[in-house]
């Protein structure tokens, strides 16, 4: 087979200036990442109309064959969006030199080729993005997006608001600046405290090296929302997909990028079990179970209530370990906005917390993706 130069006066015969980027069009199909694609283009694996190509640096439109390892690509596929619970002890990415487990070889059987968007370290747990388009996976992970990614961090120290305050300024680490975060002291437990943290710009392991950087150890974090999608009541190596309605209202996709009637209820991972590590709602799982809960449990009620509309209030409790997601405070009436300030609520009304008890905390958005409401237990018939 034939290869042209790098130059793009080479391009082969039918190439034109019209059309999207090679890397563009190889990530759209879901073949790699854009950078993934320019890196199979330089190791000549790409051909364009029978001509291998050593240049991302081509334009091509839908009348060029494009052939990956030989075999022709396909056409583009529906946009799909899944969201994931990471559980402890995974690796976010497709291969691990050292062996480790990954995400990928955890996921159900069903879903197709897959990447993630952004990542999360083996010590991280909670909400990551799965996409099966490539382009779309790059346009999210861009700072340039402003989408605020918010964490509940548990941290060992006593932190008090004049440490906090350099990191709602800005600080600089090693000659890298980080830029302000939103932080709030949610609860101090003995040798440890609950912080609510927003970034908007997702640097590498960047709370924890912010934290560091004030005196401050993070021993457990959890990604809770990314953007206007929510963890919500999403299990530990549960994988829930968007549905197309919310990727149209959310991401600005238009009617025929995407797929109506393929979201479903969350499924488990293929989780061999859960090495006894609590869920991302603090409750321990069944080892080796991937669907409902243990028996005498009832099983968990399928997420599929309409998206978009306001998020029902958790019912309220002092935080402890085994609840990261309670106690936190209302951060905006959007899930990627700023701080709005508002009235606790009130005790003795419907969804207050009773007394003796803390308030029932405020959710960090009414405009979710998903809906996180809670259907509660029914009281013991006496038996």
């Amino acid at each position: 087979m034939a290869r042209t130069s790098a130059a793009p006066a080479a391009a082969p015969e039918g190439a034109v200036k019209s059309g999207d980027r090679i890397a563009k069009v190889l990530a759209r199909v879901g073949v790699s990442s854009r950078r993934g694609a320019e890196a199979m283009i330089e190791e000549g694996r790409v051909s364009v109309n029978g001509v291998v190509i050593d240049s991302p640096a081509l334009n091509v439109t839908a009348r060029d064959k494009i052939a990956v390892d030989g075999t022709p690509i396909g056409k583009p596929e529906p946009v799909r969006v899944w969201l994931y619970n990471k559980p402890l002890g995974l690796v976010t990415s497709e291969r691990d030199e050292k062996g480790r487990t990954t995400v990928f070889e955890t996921l159900p059987e069903d879903l197709p080729r897959v990447m993630s968007v952004g990542r999360l370290d083996l010590n991280s747990e909670g909400l990551l993005l799965l996409t099966n388009d490539g382009d779309l996976k790059r346009r999210l992970e861009l700072p340039s997006t402003g989408w605020l990614r918010k964490y509940r961090a548990r941290v060992n120290g006593t932190p008090t608001e004049a440490m906090l305050e350099p990191l709602r300024r800005g600080i600089n680490i090693d000659g890298e600046q980080f830029q302000p975060m939103m932080v709030t002291i949610d609860k101090q437990q003995g040798a440890n405290a609950w912080l609510s943290v927003g970034i908007r710009e997702g640097r590498n392991r960047e709370v924890r090296r912010a934290m560091d950087h004030v005196g401050l150890a993070v021993n457990r974090l959890i990604r809770v929302a990314y953007g206007p999608f929510q963890l919500g009541n999403l299990r530990a190596g549960e994988v829930e997909e968007l549905r197309p309605r919310s990727l149209r209202d959310q991401l600005g996709l238009a009617a025929d990028e995407v797929a109506e009637g393929r979201a479903g209820p969350a499924v488990q991972s293929r989780l061999t079990e859960t090495r006894g590590k609590a869920d991302g709602r603090g409750k321990p799982e069944a080892r080796g179970k991937t669907g409902p809960k243990a028996a005498g449990q009832p099983a968990r009620k399928p997420v599929g209530k309409p998206m978009g509309k306001p998020m029902g209030k958790r019912a309220g409790g002092p935080m402890d370990d085994s609840d990261p997601a309670a106690g936190r405070k209302s951060w905006g009436s959007k899930s990627h906005g700023g701080a709005t300030g508002g009235k606790p609520a009130s005790r003795g009304k419907a969804g207050g917390a009773p007394a003796g008890k803390a308030a029932a905390p405020k959710s960090w958005g009414t405009k979710s993706a998903r809906s996180t409401q809670t259907t509660p237990r029914k009281p013991p018939t006496g038996r």
